[in-house]
């Protein structure tokens, strides 16, 4: 479903939505980057933190699409205005 076919309320709603998500998603990505940094930084053996830190990294291209979607669902509630 396009966006200008969607109510105001429904855009508000999913905008509300992504905000939460993308908060969400950068907090748990952040926390596992430092952990494994933390990981890594120790003398013990590095094999689980060498290759959890791809995760955060992989996961991490997420954040600008949500970032794309929001602005575009608020230049929509923009425009009706």
């Amino acid at each position: 479903m396009k966006l200008n076919e969607k109510t105001t309320e429904k855009l508000e709603g999913e905008l509300r939505g992504l905000k939460i998500v993308n908060g969400a998603i950068i907090g748990v990505l952040s926390v596992l980057f430092i952990i494994c940094i933390y990981g890594l930084s120790q003398k013990d053996d590095n094999g689980i933190f060498s290759a959890l830190i791809v995760v955060p990294i992989a996961l991490s291209a997420i954040i600008p699409m949500n970032f794309g979607n929001m602005k575009k669902i608020k230049a929509e509630l923009e425009s009706r205005k």
